[in-house]
């Protein structure tokens, strides 16, 4: 029967269990208080992956997820997952972080700056074993990869968080996307400045010259169009920045945040917006999850990995709340404000996921530290929620603080 099936009818298989079964966990598991749809759906990944269900049913593995599939199914990851981190950069809000430039400022700054000193030190730890650093990678590149994969905050997924928290709209929760979105630029920033190919490096500066210019241009246009053109134009600039920034050896990735980056959020009607990042995370992003799952590997050791990860996550969480809690200090914030902050802001997920699937496509970790960050950002995502939810019942008068 296997040899009879097709490449499309294998697909069709794997994409049944993409849906079927993370969609059967959460909701008969009941689980979206400590863990939303979208972690169940990174832990099915993982679960799918070699090291778990490839090692205990390894023809069914091979025969599901042949090459073939694996190929069929990273093509539709790609897209979705460009799509995604566009609309990240939309949400990106820069004026409202220079209105509030000083407390946002200091916020981001050590937001980030901390967690990032604490994720390297691991990092400079780690560089001591065997099986981490990978095969491309300078040292300074890993360590500065490492910590800031722990300074990561995952935009998207915390606009999802604090819907469900119903801050979103919030004063609060305004501020908080204020110092995601500034350390969102960073974060890009940062991943750029590791990438940098000396040999290519008139490429790339080839690169950000022409996106300079074509920006300048595109956003003359997108003000003179409807709505309804805007749409579609949107999605033909976004695939030709990450062509052009993969082309430029900067990765896709980084050009589909910049094509997103440069756009207004007040081109589009807000609740199309919404709509359909609630969309891609509902029809394309179940894929990119699996496709990370099948890039897990745990060849050092499956204990080294989940230490490892324990270790990179009390790096990423308490970094993250240090940092927060002296901005409080310095800002003078109520009691109770600087913790509600830190660990929305601790948030990872999506981002980190995808910063280090770039971090492994680059060979600068390899498959067993992208594992133990995998791990971290399922841990991290899925402490917020219920942290978050009681301080917040405790302090509610913080939700509608001025912002």
């Amino acid at each position: 029967m296997h040899a009879a099936m097709g490449t499309t009818e294998i697909f069709l298989i794997a994409m049944l269990i993409i849906f079927t079964l993370p969609y059967l966990i959460w909701r008969l598991g009941n689980t979206d208080y400590f863990a939303p749809l979208v972690v169940v759906q990174i832990i099915t990944g993982v679960l799918l992956g070699p090291g778990i269900l490839g090692r205990a049913y390894p023809e069914y593995y091979a025969f599901v997820f042949n090459p073939e599939v694996i190929a069929c199914l990273n093509g539709v990851a790609w897209w979705g997952v460009m799509i995604f981190v566009m609309l990240a950069g939309i949400e990106l809000d820069l004026k409202k972080a220079w209105e509030h430039r000083r407390e946002s400022t200091i916020t981001a700054g050590l937001a980030l700056g901390t967690p990032l000193l604490f994720g390297s030190v691991a990092a400079l730890g780690m560089l001591g074993y065997a099986g981490w650093i990978g095969p491309k990678a300078r040292d300074w590149q890993f360590v500065l990869g490492v910590g800031m994969a722990c300074a990561v905050t995952a935009l998207p997924i915390l606009i999802l968080l604090m819907e469900k928290l119903a801050i979103l709209r919030e004063p609060i929760g305004q501020r908080i996307l204020r110092y995601a979105s500034l350390d969102d630029i960073a974060i890009w920033g940062v991943l750029a400045l590791i990438l940098l190919d000396w040999e290519r490096v008139g490429r790339q500066l080839g690169f950000l010259v022409a996106f300079g210019a074509a920006t300048w241009l595109y956003r003359r246009l997108m003000v003179r169009l409807e709505e309804r053109d805007r749409w579609y134009v949107a999605l033909i600039w976004l695939a030709i920045c990450a062509l052009a920034s993969d082309w430029a050896g900067l990765h896709y990735m980084v050009g589909a945040f910049l094509a997103g980056a440069v756009m207004d959020a007040k081109w589009f009607n807000q609740e199309r917006l919404d709509f359909l990042r609630h969309n891609v995370l509902l029809v394309l992003m179940p894929v990119f999850f699996l496709s990370t799952g099948l890039r897990t590997n745990w060849a050092v050791g499956g204990s080294a990995v989940f230490v490892a990860a324990g270790v990179l996550l009390v790096a990423s969480v308490a970094g993250k709340l240090a940092g927060v809690h002296i901005a409080g200090r310095v800002l003078k914030w109520g009691e109770g404000e600087a913790s509600i902050i830190g660990w929305l802001l601790q948030t990872k997920a999506l981002i980190m996921i995808i910063f280090a699937n770039i971090l492994l496509d680059k060979a600068i970790i390899t498959s067993e530290t992208f594992t133990a960050l995998l791990l971290m950002a399922i841990g991290s995502t899925m402490l917020t929620v219920p942290v978050v939810y009681p301080k917040l019942q405790r302090v509610a008068a913080l939700v509608f603080k001025a912002s």
